[in-house]
């Protein structure tokens, strides 16, 4: 019923859907961005600091418990709406479970992190773990189908409800509260939006045996979850108890700011191109061709926006968030190159989940994980957090290359340097941007000039990997200009 494996060619659906979640992550990240800059202008870094801890306890609840059945329905060939109840049906049972787990393990956390004030963010932020199961399990058809066109007005609801709730909230307030207020009614909003933007009407039902089989391909999605939260948010625990609540808030904000590439344009990418490599999964050089189109694609992106916050990150911070963000800018410095490196391996982990072997993620992560153990203590010790950004940069850049060899070798069956060409064009127009920014870029001191600097080096990135791409004959610029060609072809 809901299956579409039509004549339809999967490259231009796959595409139209990429414009859809493209322009998606577009709006919410202005939204986003200009929510930040107006909190962060009123707030403290205490005030970040004591969200980040409601938000890290909740994370940590919910990725020990993942169940991976969304993975496995957006994968699994063949009509899926036998799944559909029982899967809904145990997502709320676990939502239950998980918010009366964090009521109770509110004080205790609130005095591991030695911060009175978290115990009631956490006990009210989590009603946010009752909201979220209670949406429309329908709305995974837009996922599996590529229909993100329905997909963008369910997700901008709840963004566009959020900032206005937290502006107006800390308009009157000016505390953290109004940032609990905006994540919930977001959430609120998107459940209600789910039904109204869907047909399916989930009720409750109990099959052990769906759930079971599903759990089948899911058990690996969680235990790769659970070490990647590790990796990817043990460093906050790691800070928030041993330098405090202060450096917690500098970390994340600077943690979400230099890792923009990683999580908007690979989160962008990899929703499109997880389900279009499950229908690949069988044939290797269509989805040997597709991979590297789309690492070229995120490198291609992800590489100028990192060299640009690097280059321009003491500027952007000072004008736009506040002279009290200042000492946040090293360790954002450091963190920009490790969200280079996980929009990379954010390609990988799509195509290693879309044939079945989410196996590898999982073991690759165990490696990982006592490296950035091993190194966050000395490190942080002798150089606070931004040692802690150089644990973490660290242990990706020692994991990474071998998860592309893989992927090349195992996956593709092909030749590591395959990895190398596709990503060769953007990484030199990257370098010569920044060299242009540091040297040859006009010095501003005001909000209109860091903007005219920061569009004069794209610029001057655009015409540098245009001459690159000529003289090495990549064709780089004629794929990503078909690429925008058929998205905006609505025939």
């Amino acid at each position: 019923m809901h299956e579409k494996v039509s004549n339809e060619n999967l490259s231009r659906r796959v595409i139209k859907g990429g414009f859809w979640v493209f322009l998606l992550r577009i709006v919410r990240q202005l939204l986003s961005f200009g929510k930040l800059i107006i909190l962060a202008r009123i707030l403290s870094p205490d005030d970040f600091g004591l969200m980040g801890i409601a938000l890290l306890t909740i994370a940590t609840l919910g990725t020990f418990s993942l169940t991976g059945f969304q993975q496995a329905l957006i994968q699994r060939k063949g009509d899926i709406s036998s799944y559909l109840n029982a899967t809904w049906t145990f997502l709320i049972l676990r939502g239950f479970i998980l918010f009366i787990i964090l009521f109770l393990i509110a004080p205790y956390v609130a005095v591991f992190f030695d911060a009175a004030g978290a115990k009631e963010i956490i006990q009210v932020t989590g009603f946010s773990v009752l909201i979220q199961p209670f949406t429309n399990i329908g709305i995974i058809y837009f996922q599996k189908e590529l229909e993100f066109n329905k997909q963008f007005i369910y997700q901008l609801s709840g963004t566009l409800v959020d900032f206005i709730v937290a502006v107006l909230a800390v308009l009157i307030l000016k505390n953290v509260w109004s940032l609990v207020f905006g994540l919930l009614a977001g959430n609120v909003t998107r459940c209600f939006i789910s039904y109204l933007i869907h047909s399916y009407r989930p009720r409750l039902a109990i099959n052990f045996r769906k759930v079971k089989e599903l759990f089948g391909f899911g058990k690996w999605v969680l235990g790769a979850s659970i070490l990647i939260f590790l990796i990817t948010q043990g460093d906050d625990i790691f800070v928030g108890k041993l330098l405090g609540i202060t450096a917690l808030g500098f970390y994340q904000m600077a943690y979400r700011i230099s890792n923009m590439p990683a999580t908007e344009i690979t989160q962008v990418i990899s929703q499109v191109t997880y389900p279009a490599y499950s229908k690949l999964q069988d044939d290797i050089p269509r989805l040997r061709e597709a991979y590297l189109k789309v690492l070229q694609l995120t490198t291609f992106l992800s590489f100028p926006i990192a060299g640009s916050i690097f280059i321009l990150g003491p500027d952007f911070t000072g004008l736009l968030l506040g002279r009290k963000w200042l000492p946040m800018v090293p360790a954002m410095q450091v963190l920009t190159w490790w969200g280079v490196v996980r929009s990379m391996a954010g390609v990988n982990s799509s195509i290693l989940q879309s044939v079945k072997r989410p196996d590898i993620i999982t073991k690759l992560s165990a490696i990982k994980l006592p490296i950035l153990a091993a190194l966050l203590y000395p490190l942080s010790v002798k150089w606070g957090i931004i040692g802690v950004s150089i644990a973490v940069l660290t242990s990706a850049l020692i994991i990474t290359p071998n998860t592309f060899y893989i992927v090349a070798r195992r996956i593709l069956k092909s030749k590591i340097s395959i990895i190398f060409k596709a990503i060769s064009v953007p990484f030199l127009g990257t370098i010569f941007m920044v060299l242009f920014l540091s040297f040859f870029g006009p010095s501003f001191l005001s909000v209109p000039g860091l903007v005219l600097k920061i569009t004069s080096g794209f610029i001057f990135y655009f015409l540098i990997t245009y001459v690159i791409d000529k003289i090495s004959n990549q064709q780089m610029w004629y794929n990503i200009s078909n690429l925008v060609l058929t998205a905006l072809n609505k025939q």
